[in-house]
């Protein structure tokens, strides 16, 4: 067994890894600009959330208050009709990317940290690098990859979109997996 002390580096230099990582995938390479689309008609759709009010939240739409509501012949129309969908509404401005970057980095270290305690009840001190890096990268790939499904299929987020984020924590357990294997202590 590790305890958690002795593996502050690692922890602290995956999460910069894959800090680095992220922005290389998300702001300098074209792999995520096909995450998003542009409603058509956009001003209009836009203007008329403005003049309704819409504040930030999460909404459902056409919204049902009950699964009595969800059977009514008038509930069956609208779904029919449609569009059916989620939409999620944040903030008017402009992104406040140093609050988000900075919550990014600490997610990053809060999986290090979770990756190091695992991997430290299941390794111990001079383990081999290979060992190391399955449970740390399997670990780390279950953190950073694995909880975008939901999205898919709860929320009608395109596959693709969620295959690419996949990819993206599949490259995040590469190097955490690696950092703590290199750095494991002997």
């Amino acid at each position: 067994m590790v305890e958690l002390t002795a593996l502050w580096l690692p922890i602290l230099l995956s999460a910069v890894f894959v800090f680095i990582a992220s922005s290389i995938l998300h702001m300098v390479l074209p792999f995520h600009r096909a995450d998003y689309q542009k409603l058509p008609d956009e001003e209009k759709i836009v203007a008329a959330m403005r003049a309704a009010g819409v504040q930030p939240g999460n909404y459902h739409f056409p919204h049902c208050a009950s699964h009595k509501e969800m059977g009514t012949p008038e509930m069956m129309d609208k779904l029919k009709a449609g569009p059916v969908g989620l939409l999620n509404v944040i903030p008017s401005g402009a992104p406040n990317m140093g609050k988000f970057l900075g919550q990014w980095i600490l997610f990053c270290l809060l999986m290090g940290v979770f990756v190091a305690y695992l991997t430290g009840r299941v390794l111990g001190p001079g383990a081999q690098y290979l060992a190391v890096f399955r449970i740390a990268g399997t670990a780390a790939f279950l953190g950073y990859a694995m909880g975008c499904i939901p999205d898919s299929i709860w929320k009608g987020q395109r596959w693709g979109t969620t295959a690419r984020h996949i990819f993206d924590g599949f490259i995040y357990a590469l190097l955490t997996g690696g950092t703590f294997g290199w750095l494991w202590p002997r």
